[in-house]
Protein backbone atom coordinates (compact mmCIF):
# COMPACT_ATOMS: atom_id res chain seq x y z
CA UNK A 1 0.00 0.00 0.00
CA UNK A 2 1.62 3.43 -0.94
CA UNK A 3 0.75 7.01 0.01
CA UNK A 4 0.82 9.67 -1.46
CA UNK A 5 2.68 12.72 -0.47
CA UNK A 6 0.97 15.26 1.51
CA UNK A 7 0.50 18.14 -1.05
CA UNK A 8 3.19 20.71 -0.72
CA UNK A 9 2.01 24.29 1.53
CA UNK A 10 1.17 27.21 -0.86
CA UNK A 11 3.92 29.54 -0.18
CA UNK A 12 3.58 32.86 1.85
CA UNK A 13 5.08 35.71 2.06
CA UNK A 14 7.09 36.65 4.98
CA UNK A 15 4.51 37.55 7.97
CA UNK A 16 4.98 40.67 9.85
CA UNK A 17 3.68 40.49 13.34
CA UNK A 18 0.76 42.41 13.59
CA UNK A 19 2.98 45.04 16.65
CA UNK A 20 5.20 46.15 13.59
CA UNK A 21 4.10 48.99 11.68
CA UNK A 22 5.70 51.16 9.50
CA UNK A 23 7.35 54.28 10.56
CA UNK A 24 5.64 57.45 10.92
CA UNK A 25 7.60 60.10 8.90
CA UNK A 26 8.97 62.91 11.03
CA UNK A 27 6.09 65.93 10.97
CA UNK A 28 6.63 69.13 9.16
CA UNK A 29 8.25 71.92 10.75
CA UNK A 30 5.13 74.10 10.02
CA UNK A 31 3.31 71.46 11.96
CA UNK A 32 5.24 71.72 15.03
CA UNK A 33 5.41 75.45 15.17
CA UNK A 34 1.53 75.56 14.59
CA UNK A 35 1.05 73.03 17.42
CA UNK A 36 2.91 75.49 19.96
CA UNK A 37 1.49 78.57 18.76
CA UNK A 38 -2.02 75.93 19.57
CA UNK A 39 -0.69 75.43 22.85
CA UNK A 40 0.48 78.95 24.01
CA UNK A 41 -2.40 80.29 22.57
CA UNK A 42 -5.04 80.11 26.05
CA UNK A 43 -2.12 81.69 27.85
CA UNK A 44 -3.07 85.57 27.41
CA UNK A 45 -7.00 85.27 27.75
CA UNK A 46 -5.87 83.35 31.22
CA UNK A 47 -3.89 86.11 32.20
CA UNK A 48 -6.23 88.73 31.76
CA UNK A 49 -8.77 86.62 33.47
CA UNK A 50 -6.92 86.25 36.22
CA UNK A 51 -5.63 90.07 36.55
CA UNK A 52 -9.53 90.76 36.57
CA UNK A 53 -9.76 89.08 39.56
CA UNK A 54 -7.16 89.81 41.38
CA UNK A 55 -8.14 93.78 40.85
CA UNK A 56 -5.96 94.69 38.17
CA UNK A 57 -7.26 97.45 36.13
CA UNK A 58 -7.92 95.89 32.75
CA UNK A 59 -10.57 98.45 31.45
CA UNK A 60 -13.57 96.85 30.18
CA UNK A 61 -15.02 95.50 33.32
CA UNK A 62 -14.60 96.05 36.95
CA UNK A 63 -13.53 93.83 39.82
CA UNK A 64 -16.90 94.26 41.58
CA UNK A 65 -18.79 93.80 38.49
CA UNK A 66 -17.35 90.23 37.84
CA UNK A 67 -17.61 89.10 41.30
CA UNK A 68 -21.29 90.08 41.28
CA UNK A 69 -21.95 86.93 39.06
CA UNK A 70 -20.67 84.52 42.27
CA UNK A 71 -21.87 83.77 45.42
CA UNK A 72 -21.12 86.19 48.59
CA UNK A 73 -19.19 88.44 45.66
CA UNK A 74 -16.26 85.82 46.78
CA UNK A 75 -13.55 86.52 45.21
CA UNK A 76 -12.11 83.36 46.14
CA UNK A 77 -14.99 81.71 44.12
CA UNK A 78 -14.60 83.69 41.19
CA UNK A 79 -10.13 82.92 41.41
CA UNK A 80 -11.29 79.15 41.52
CA UNK A 81 -13.90 79.70 38.78
CA UNK A 82 -10.95 81.13 36.22
CA UNK A 83 -8.05 78.87 37.57
CA UNK A 84 -10.34 76.07 36.69
CA UNK A 85 -11.45 77.79 33.15
CA UNK A 86 -7.81 78.56 32.08
CA UNK A 87 -6.41 75.13 33.19
CA UNK A 88 -8.61 73.13 31.10
CA UNK A 89 -8.14 75.81 28.36
CA UNK A 90 -4.38 75.17 28.58
CA UNK A 91 -4.83 71.40 28.82
CA UNK A 92 -7.02 70.98 25.84
CA UNK A 93 -4.55 73.72 23.93
CA UNK A 94 -1.50 71.41 25.19
CA UNK A 95 -3.81 68.42 23.52
CA UNK A 96 -2.71 69.39 20.26
CA UNK A 97 1.36 68.86 20.81
CA UNK A 98 0.45 65.17 20.81
CA UNK A 99 -0.26 65.38 16.92
CA UNK A 100 3.63 66.53 16.32
CA UNK A 101 5.39 64.60 19.26
CA UNK A 102 5.93 60.57 20.47
CA UNK A 103 2.84 60.47 23.22
CA UNK A 104 0.92 60.99 19.87
CA UNK A 105 1.92 58.11 18.64
CA UNK A 106 2.45 55.68 21.93
CA UNK A 107 0.42 56.49 25.16
CA UNK A 108 3.16 56.96 27.53
CA UNK A 109 4.16 54.29 30.26
CA UNK A 110 3.35 56.23 33.06
CA UNK A 111 -0.48 56.31 32.29
CA UNK A 112 -2.71 53.59 33.72
CA UNK A 113 -4.20 50.68 31.68
CA UNK A 114 -3.06 52.20 28.54
CA UNK A 115 0.45 52.97 28.90
CA UNK A 116 2.66 51.84 26.17
CA UNK A 117 -0.32 50.74 23.83
CA UNK A 118 -0.16 52.60 20.19
CA UNK A 119 -2.39 55.28 19.90
CA UNK A 120 -5.45 54.79 17.82
CA UNK A 121 -4.91 57.55 15.04
CA UNK A 122 -8.24 57.54 13.42
CA UNK A 123 -9.73 58.18 17.07
CA UNK A 124 -7.02 60.62 17.39
CA UNK A 125 -7.63 62.30 13.96
CA UNK A 126 -11.65 62.27 15.18
CA UNK A 127 -11.10 63.90 18.58
CA UNK A 128 -8.73 66.40 17.15
CA UNK A 129 -11.29 67.51 14.24
CA UNK A 130 -14.04 67.67 16.64
CA UNK A 131 -11.96 69.62 18.72
CA UNK A 132 -11.00 72.36 16.14
CA UNK A 133 -14.87 72.83 14.65
CA UNK A 134 -15.76 73.20 18.74
CA UNK A 135 -13.27 76.16 18.91
CA UNK A 136 -13.64 77.40 15.97
CA UNK A 137 -17.22 77.68 16.30
CA UNK A 138 -16.61 78.39 20.24
CA UNK A 139 -14.11 81.82 19.51
CA UNK A 140 -15.25 82.86 15.92
CA UNK A 141 -18.69 82.59 15.57
CA UNK A 142 -19.89 83.04 19.55
CA UNK A 143 -17.76 85.04 20.95
CA UNK A 144 -16.00 87.26 18.65
CA UNK A 145 -19.12 87.59 16.43
CA UNK A 146 -21.25 88.00 19.63
CA UNK A 147 -18.88 91.00 20.29
CA UNK A 148 -18.90 92.19 16.58
CA UNK A 149 -22.52 92.28 15.96
CA UNK A 150 -23.28 94.01 20.18
CA UNK A 151 -24.22 97.21 20.56
CA UNK A 152 -21.14 99.29 21.83
CA UNK A 153 -21.57 102.38 23.73
CA UNK A 154 -19.13 104.47 22.31
CA UNK A 155 -17.38 104.58 18.62
CA UNK A 156 -14.25 104.83 20.30
CA UNK A 157 -12.12 102.14 20.98
CA UNK A 158 -10.31 102.29 24.40
CA UNK A 159 -7.25 100.85 25.97
CA UNK A 160 -8.63 98.42 28.18
CA UNK A 161 -11.19 97.48 25.19
CA UNK A 162 -7.60 96.51 23.38
CA UNK A 163 -5.96 95.19 26.22
CA UNK A 164 -9.01 92.78 26.31
CA UNK A 165 -8.88 91.90 22.42
CA UNK A 166 -5.06 91.74 22.28
CA UNK A 167 -5.73 88.96 24.91
CA UNK A 168 -8.63 86.93 23.38
CA UNK A 169 -7.30 87.50 19.90
CA UNK A 170 -5.12 84.33 19.94
CA UNK A 171 -7.80 82.07 20.92
CA UNK A 172 -8.87 82.69 17.04
CA UNK A 173 -6.00 81.14 16.28
CA UNK A 174 -6.82 77.90 17.64
CA UNK A 175 -9.32 76.07 15.80
CA UNK A 176 -7.66 76.64 12.08
CA UNK A 177 -4.26 75.77 13.15
CA UNK A 178 -5.79 72.68 15.25
CA UNK A 179 -7.06 71.29 11.99
CA UNK A 180 -4.39 72.15 10.09
CA UNK A 181 -2.29 70.16 12.38
CA UNK A 182 -4.36 67.47 12.53
CA UNK A 183 -5.11 67.50 8.38
CA UNK A 184 -0.80 66.80 9.04
CA UNK A 185 -1.29 63.90 11.63
CA UNK A 186 -3.78 62.16 9.29
CA UNK A 187 -2.06 62.13 6.42
CA UNK A 188 1.76 61.20 7.80
CA UNK A 189 -0.15 57.96 9.55
CA UNK A 190 -2.67 57.35 6.08
CA UNK A 191 1.23 57.43 4.41
CA UNK A 192 2.48 54.60 6.93
CA UNK A 193 0.05 52.84 6.84
CA UNK A 194 0.11 52.55 2.89
CA UNK A 195 4.14 51.66 3.44
CA UNK A 196 2.82 48.14 5.09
Amino acid sequence: MTTDPAPPEPRQGPRVPPSAQAPVPPPPRWAVLAAHVVAWSTVPSGVWRVALVLGVPVGVMEREEFLAAFPDNSPLIALAYVLLIGAVAEAASYLTLGLVRPWGEVVPRWIPLAGGRPVDSRLAVLAASLGALTVTVLWWVLFFGGLLTGPSPDPGVSAGEALFVAAYAPLLLWGPLLAAVTWSYHRRHRRACTRL
